[in-house]
């Protein structure tokens, strides 16, 4: 009877302590479910790589997704893992380390989402021979994931270079042609630097890419990632500054040369193999090329009357040289509301944030807790449901639920994406549209590799 008693009484305390730890639960579902709702309303799901669930092997213990840098792309569901946030995924892959059965494999998207998306082989080549695409025009967002693309595509043109049957290398070109220095691009020439492989690295604008115009000690996530001619990068969370001077160190050891404000007009292979490829300074001949271009492409305007005004500006490099000024930013992602939070803290500024849906859905986690204890002190001034529809020298037209407001204002910052450069792509003869080439397309290119 004694023994009974002990039983039922550490039975009742276990439970006491449990229903604190199911009630969080529960309400952990609930916003989960919540975002979940709240993210369709923004996106068709993953655009590239994601995790894919098997919920025969999910023991539902959550460790996916307290791993995840993104914050709610993964949830607990009626005691299984699911994705709740899909769009908000870039790829880290870390939910799939830390599972403990193996439930998570990391995929790539329904080719019906990446149809805008160029057709890649696994090896990242396009159905034109020997021209490869990396980094985020591919489909895959993050650093760590350029880096080892670039690393990875290199290795393969060195693989193709040294077969018996390779084409010898032609009077006055290089091996491969690299277009871009950001990320990708940056991994890839140090890696032909490593290799041996001759090369040329082409940037339209200046070393970094698009992280050189990332604003001031931006924070950019990464993971550990093998960097060429470095070794392991192990930091997890670095600024913009910092990933440069690692780089501008990397480069300056390794005596890397990219020609930068070159832009690339044009892709052309030739019916002998080699490629031309057309900047406004001049021509260059490869045996390859490799595209480490990003989607963002040319900036996407919103027609509205004014837009044309040297205030309305559509990236945000030196948030501290604008002070004492009504600003307005326009968008809801992630690189809206940094550039508003960067402003907003320079002296004497008044930021106004339009978005035009009615909550933010896609922000990485630490910039949705950001942006809500901004408005919460009143640093930023959100308007959701709103769309500028003029605008004008000092001021701003804003429309928020049907009626039109005139705000005051020197500066416009437009976050509304970007055209990604698919007519570029399609000149160059690259297909657009599922994910992975059919076998015999990446038979055929295979056969022809870099073989006479």
């Amino acid at each position: 009877m004694e023994n009974i008693l002990t039983y039922v009484v550490f039975a009742v305390v276990l439970l006491a302590c449990m229903i604190p730890y199911i009630r969080k639960m529960r309400e952990k579902e609930a916003r989960a479910l919540e975002a979940a709702k709240r993210g369709k309303l923004s996106s068709e799901g993953p655009r590239a790589q994601h995790p894919h669930i098997d919920v025969s092997k999910c023991i539902g213990c959550g460790s996916c997704a307290e791993v995840c840098p993104e914050g709610d792309v993964l949830a607990v569901i009626a005691g299984k893992a699911a994705i709740v946030n899909g769009h908000k995924c870039i790829g880290h892959g870390l939910c799939a380390e830390a599972c403990p059965v193996g439930a998570i494999e990391i995929v790539m998207a329904d080719p019906s989402i990446t149809s805008d998306l160029p057709r890649l082989t696994p090896e990242l080549e396009t159905n034109v021979p020997n021209l490869f695409i990396i980094g985020e025009l591919g489909g895959l967002a993050l650093i760590k994931n350029a880096v080892n693309q670039g690393r990875d595509v290199i290795d393969t043109i060195t693989r193709r270079l040294s077969r018996p049957l390779s084409r010898p290398p032609a009077p006055g070109a290089v091996d491969v042609c690299i277009v871009g220095a950001g990320p990708g691009g940056i991994a890839a020439s140090l890696r032909a630097i490593e290799n041996k492989v001759s090369y040329v690295t082409l940037e339209q604008d200046e070393f970094g890419g698009t992280v050189a115009k990332f604003p001031r000690q931006k924070l950019v996530m990464t993971s550990p990632v093998e960097i060429p001619l470095y070794g392991k990068f192990r930091k997890l969370e670095i600024s913009k500054e910092e990933l440069l001077a690692v780089w501008n160190k990397i480069s300056q050891r390794a005596d890397l040369k990219i020609r930068t404000s070159e832009k690339v007009d044009g892709v052309v292979r030739g019916e002998d193999g080699l490629f031309t490829v057309t900047t406004a300074k001049g021509r260059y001949r490869a045996r390859a090329v490799i595209l480490a271009l990003g989607r963002r492409g040319t900036p996407r305007k919103l027609g509205v009357k004014g837009e044309q005004l040297s205030k309305v500006m559509y990236s945000l490099i030196e948030a501290d040289a604008y002070t004492g000024s009504q600003i307005l930013v326009v968008g809801g992602g992630d690189s809206a509301v940094e550039a508003a939070m960067g402003l907003a803290i320079q002296k004497g500024n008044k930021v106004t944030l339009s978005y035009r849906r009615d909550a933010f859905s896609r922000l990485k986690d630490r910039n949705e807790k950001r942006i809500q204890e901004c408005m919460r002190k009143g640093t930023i001034r959100v308007v959701f449901s709103s769309n500028p529809v003029e605008i004008r020298a000092k001021s701003v037209l804003l429309e928020a639920a049907g009626k039109v407001q005139e705000i005051p204002n020197d500066y416009v910052w437009i976050f509304a994406g970007g055209t990604p450069p698919n007519e570029f792509l399609e000149k160059a003869g690259v297909a657009i549209g599922s994910r992975d080439l059919t076998k015999e397309a990446r038979a055929e290119a295979k056969l022809k590799g870099l073989a006479a």
